[in-house]
């Protein structure tokens, strides 16, 4: 099976793979003319080509951590003939330690990593809530307020509060200014979604950023609040009024994505009403807290 190595490769032909994928899986997200996923941005590309299109792609980018991470898709006509598994196996080749996702916990997928002896090493939770009861009102810590993001002003606050409220995450962590400004582009980008809790000097101690899907649900995109900010009901105080707001935008329910162990998120999202409906997993050749 013809699979080559790019470091380098045309945004439009891994767009027009990835909207065909989209069409039969409903995912990834991407859009006819949005800027590809940072989750596809990546450093090297792993390619089987039908002709002037991709049938097997797999990109490979560097977590927080310094470990290999890679998205391997396989086009909904070529399924069923090898290719999935064949891409692994040559990834793995040239990257034994890479964790490689499988969006949905496919079954396909399960199949090939039962075949390569790979393990699970990560889960993460796709949550929902379909708007019903009413909402609770959010209870700010003394001191602090809510006010919108403002574009081209707090970028750099967003990030330092990130920085250190997701020092433990291999994607999160990493997130820059540059990556803001570039989101900001994006059609569904809202700053009047994008909440910001402010201690009296203005100071960000932590946000609450909402999303939009084209099917019109809302997204929990991300709440992070800074450490020396957490125990005081600020995470629960900025989700509802994240929450708030997208239900008074007409949203009809509201997704959210977490680590299968992060106990205590998972327990906060519970109470709130959010139960799981999916899951996404990483798997590698190494198995978990292995070396």
């Amino acid at each position: 099976m013809d699979l080559t190595w790019h470091s380098e490769i045309d945004p439009a032909l891994v767009r027009e793979f990835l909207l065909a994928v989209r069409a039969a899986d409903g995912r990834p997200e991407v859009g006819p003319d949005d800027p590809l996923p940072r989750e596809f941005a990546g450093e090297q590309h792993l390619v089987h080509a039908d002709g002037d299109r991709l049938s097997g792609y797999a990109t490979v980018t560097t977590d927080a951590f310094g470990r290999p991470a890679a998205e391997l898709l396989v086009r909904p006509d070529a399924r069923g003939r090898g290719l999935g598994t064949a891409l692994v196996a040559e990834l793995l080749t040239r990257h034994p330690a890479a964790r490689i996702w499988a969006h949905g916990a496919h079954p396909a997928a399960a199949r090939v990593a039962e075949k390569l002896s790979l393990s699970v090493v990560r889960e993460m939770w796709r949550m929902r809530l379909e708007f019903a009861d009413a909402l609770p009102e959010p209870v700010w810590p003394d001191g602090v307020s809510v006010r919108a993001f403002e574009p081209g002003r707090d970028e750099d606050a967003v990030v330092a509060v990130n920085k250190r409220a997701f020092d433990w995450h291999p994607e999160q962590g990493a997130l820059t200014a540059a990556d803001i400004v570039a989101t900001e582009a994006q059609a569904w980008f809202d700053p009047a979604g994008f909440f910001l809790a402010v201690d009296a000097d203005d100071r960000v101690v932590g946000f609450h950023w909402t999303k939009t899907h084209p099917d019109g649900t809302g997204e929990v995109y991300v709440v992070g609040v800074d450490p020396d900010a957490q125990g005081g009901g600020l995470g629960r105080a900025l989700t509802l009024a994240g929450l708030a707001h997208l239900r008074a935008a007409g949203r009809p329910a509201v997704i959210l994505y977490v680590e299968s162990d992060n106990l205590p998120a998972v327990a906060v999202y519970q109470r709130l009403g959010f139960t799981r409906s999916d899951a996404d997993v990483q798997y590698s050749a190494i198995p978990p807290n292995g070396r």
